[in-house]
């Protein structure tokens, strides 16, 4: 370990891996709010967050585990289950007064078609505005989970589309 006057020790988040302090400092100069997205191996949350001195404010949550309640009971980790957490993200989103916002993936790594950029989709499907560059989304197939009917046999496609019309009735859309 280093040691004497002029080392200077990282920030605690900075030094466990969980924040990159130059990437916030960026989106937080922006003073939009943010749609902070993260995926674990089973779930995709998605939260509204606008920066305060003492820390930031959530507005709005979506997280894949409610798309049970929307008859979707496949594998909550997987793209489809993201696309949809977005659309609900997105609809709740503009019901609590929002209408636009910027992307915080955080220490994910971008690659184009990722689940993050599923639950981006959704999100701009519902027509909440968000800047982005469409070719980063996975296709059509992928999110309406054609892919893994192929082999898993799980008719992932009908589950999907049940929960598409569920949350779009809910939330008044067509």
């Amino acid at each position: 370990m280093a040691t004497g006057p002029r080392y200077k020790v990282p920030f605690r988040r900075r030094r466990e891996g969980k924040t990159d302090y130059r990437q916030r400092l960026h989106l937080l100069i922006s003073k939009q709010p943010r749609i902070v997205a993260r995926s674990s191996l089973r779930h995709m949350k998605l939260q509204l967050a606008t920066p305060k001195p003492e820390g930031d404010n959530t507005w709005v949550h979506a997280d894949s585990s409610e798309l049970e309640k929307y008859g979707y009971t496949g594998s909550t980790g997987n793209t489809p289950a993201a696309y949809l957490t977005g659309l609900l993200f997105g609809y709740k989103a503009k019901a609590a007064g929002y209408e636009n916002a910027i992307l915080d993936m955080g220490l994910q790594v971008s690659s184009k078609g990722c689940r993050v950029y599923a639950a981006l989709k959704g999100v701009v499907d519902s027509g909440f505005e968000v800047p982005h560059d469409p070719g980063i989304f996975p296709k059509e197939s992928r999110i309406k989970g054609e892919e893994i009917m192929e082999y898993t046999g799980t008719d992932i496609p009908a589950q999907f589309e049940e929960a598409l019309a569920k949350i779009k009735n809910e939330f008044g859309e067509d």
